[in-house]
């Protein structure tokens, strides 16, 4: 994302001659002059006072790893105090985070099964651009395709909803530690400021059958959500059986592996009506490119 500063490292030779300060003075200004005013910076944590001095505030941390870090010291409450306007009264307030990539009868089937479960469910879409489809279409076709769910709101994405695409591990050897880290680092954001700003109580998530860290994450995410070391209230993790066709678990990478090989007549049974003319349109404006290229003289 163009609102995050890293790799930023200082050479061995020229370290304790005070150019931390400097370089990262330059960079904050370099990106103030791209319109860039919103920034994050993903640490180690013997670097969080350099920042603090920059002006950056901690958002959360991984004890003894990285720091998350932004130029604003209220922004984050900010925008949690903003989401209490669509806080809706219950026992029972549920909670959704996807990528809906694109938007499956898998995931209508989830939203469906935790809204019947609650007296309200909240929706957030990871709003990156770094998916296969456009954020703003992601989030037309979950709009579209969840109009006839009662008690649901669909929240436009947010930064601080963590998007694994954009969570920076360079300095982070081990994948197992990375996987820690940026679990532990969106649970704690979840936990500590969006839940109780619309008093959610549960978090849904579908079984994962396919992808073994996603699977790893809904384990950890029980662990974040539930301990008693952070002073938030204590969130449910209701984890609901992915819905199947042909025995098999419906997943937006199998729709994007057919989309590939132009098999709308697979496509079909595994998604809303929405999201197949949507694919069907998207086909036909690549055959319509792919063929005036072609009439294009070199």
């Amino acid at each position: 994302a163009g609102n995050i500063i890293k790799c930023v490292a200082i050479s061995e030779s020229v370290r304790g001659e005070g150019l931390a300060l400097t370089l990262a003075t330059e960079l904050i200004n370099l990106a103030y002059e791209r319109h860039s005013t919103h920034l994050f910076i993903y640490t180690k944590t013997e670097y969080e006072a350099l920042f603090r001095q920059c002006g950056f505030s901690t958002l959360t941390s991984v004890p003894g790893v990285m720091v998350l870090m932004e130029n604003s010291a209220t922004r984050l409450k900010r925008y949690a105090e903003s989401l209490k306007k669509f806080r809706h009264p219950g026992n029972k307030i549920g909670c959704i985070v996807m990528n809906a990539n694109p938007f499956t009868n898998g995931h209508r089937y989830l939203i469906q099964q935790a809204a019947a479960q609650c007296d309200w469910l909240h929706l957030f879409l990871v709003k990156e651009d770094s998916s296969r489809f456009p954020y703003e279409d992601r989030l037309d076709l979950v709009l579209k395709g969840t109009a006839d769910i009662p008690r649901l709101t669909v929240h436009r994405g947010s930064e601080y909803i963590i998007s694994r695409a954009t969570f920076p591990c360079y300095f982070i050897k081990e994948q197992s530690v990375i996987n820690h880290c940026y679990t532990e680092i969106d649970l704690k954001i979840f936990r500590q400021y969006l839940a109780p700003a619309l008093g959610v109580t549960h978090r849904f998530v579908g079984t994962e059958p396919f992808c073994r860290v996603t699977a790893q994450y809904n384990q950890d995410m029980r662990y974040w959500l539930e301990t008693p070391t952070i002073s938030a209230p204590p969130i449910e993790l209701v984890e609901i059986e992915r819905l199947r066709y042909q025995e098999m678990p419906i997943s937006a990478s199998r729709v994007r592996q057919l989309l590939a090989k132009n098999d709308l007549t697979a496509i079909a049974p595994l998604v809303p009506a929405v999201t197949l003319h949507y694919l069907q349109n998207l086909l036909e404006h690549s055959r319509q490119d792919a063929a005036a290229r072609q009439k294009t003289p070199a």
